[in-house]
């Protein structure tokens, strides 16, 4: 499951140490349109989420998984051979609506055999081995460019999916319930749609967590251009990049082991509490122009951790009042969180103005509305634990 979602991050941090290579070979005018290559890919990337679960809730998760290996394979080949720009984005738009299941599908999975903390726990172990990859893969982007031209970070990506594909085809077998198959309905899908949006339990984890997630994008857009250029790391920035997710992937290693003692809404309330406060540390920062490498570092290395702590309990919260209907419900959620939040993280992206203000006003302004919606959800009550610790746990 973790290795499934890597090859999604592999598709964005691969490509930002070679962004600046790919505006000049491809002779782009405007700095912020190198962004592009990534934004393009998350947003239909989002698009594409309502399509896998669907597909899988009636065929079953094994085919579907493997059909978005094989075009996340002829993806990645043909976004080597383009010779223009808007070629790039239009094969990376592809790219990322045929993959969503890569993303979508290891949730459902999971939560065909586990729910509650339990879920949670597992989701974080699978996140953390997952952040082993935007650990890596920048510096597999920049080792790539001292031997060769940015095209082959797309071979390497090929070929690490063909390896992906094998080890899924032999070792992941069927978890969809025979009973629980569901028939193609454009009426079904609508109403786990509307669901989704109704459930006032799932309602602010899935828009909050949006929210939050847009605010990392809105830093991954523009990380090349903020960090590597405006704060001067230079060939540093995979250092730098893999530091962030290494705490990342500690936090959710610490998350792992404490959900199940402390509840997912006690650890993840807690989190976007301290979120916001960070984020507010930021802003003043970037506000009076007292940031420095350093600084910068350290402040968003903190909101990355806690971000590890929210991402994974706010998804199941949010998906556990969908037992039967697991894959579209995913899918649901997932499209309206990568939706909101790479449109969201494109914006912010696209504000770059040469500092970290941009960015600093969007993760405090986000921080909040989340804390806004899940006060929503839990009924103006933080820190409740439904099911504590020993409790018999109810089974779908």
């Amino acid at each position: 499951m973790a290795f499934l979602q890597a090859l999604q991050a592999l598709a964005v941090d691969s490509m930002l140490p070679a962004l600046g290579h790919m505006a000049a070979d491809l002779h782009l005018q405007d700095a912020n349109q190198r962004q592009l290559v990534v934004g393009i890919f998350l947003i239909f990337g989002g698009l594409g989420c309502l399509v896998p679960g669907t597909l899988a809730d009636r065929y079953g998760r094994r085919r579907v998984l493997m059909a978005s290996l094989g075009f996340y394979i002829v993806c990645t080949i043909g976004c080597a051979l383009v010779t223009n720009f808007w070629q790039l984005l239009a094969m990376r738009a592809i790219l990322g609506f045929t993959c969503a299941g890569l993303a979508v599908l290891p949730a459902a999975i999971i939560r065909d055999w586990y729910e509650g903390d339990q879920m949670a726990r597992l989701q974080s172990m699978v996140a953390m081995v997952f952040m082993v990859v935007p650990m890596i893969a920048p510096s597999i982007g920049q080792a790539v460019l001292l031997v060769a031209s940015w095209r082959w970070i797309f071979g390497v990506m090929a070929v690490l999916a063909g390896l992906v594909a094998a080890w899924t085809w032999v070792r992941l077998p069927e978890t969809l319930h025979p009973e629980y198959r569901q028939p193609i309905q454009f009426g079904p899908l609508m109403r786990t749609m509307g669901d989704v949006t109704a459930n006032r339990a799932a309602f602010g984890y899935v828009f909050g967590m949006a929210l939050i997630q847009g605010a990392l994008f809105g830093y991954i857009n523009s990380s090349q251009q903020l960090v590597a250029e405006h704060f001067g790391a230079g060939s540093r920035f995979p250092l730098v990049f893999a530091c962030m997710a290494s705490m990342m992937a500690m936090t959710n290693f610490v998350n792992a082991r404490i959900v199940e003692r402390f509840g997912a809404r006690r650890v993840s309330h807690t989190a976007l509490l301290v979120y916001i406060c960070t984020s507010a540390v930021q802003l003043t920062l970037a506000l009076y122009e007292a940031e420095t490498l350093y600084r910068f570092i350290a402040v968003m290395t903190v909101n990355v951790c806690l971000m590890g702590f929210i991402g994974s309990n706010f998804a199941s919260i949010s998906l556990q009042p969908f037992a039967r209907t697991a894959g579209a419900a995913a899918s649901a959620q997932s499209f309206i969180r990568m939706v909101l939040a790479s449109s969201l993280g494109a914006l912010v992206g696209q504000a770059y103005d040469n500092s970290a203000r941009p960015l600093a006003f969007a993760m405090v302004a986000t921080g909040a509305l989340a804390l806004l919606l899940v006060l929503y959800s839990e009924h103006g009550k933080l820190f409740r634990r439904l099911i504590p610790p020993g409790a018999p746990r109810p089974r779908a």
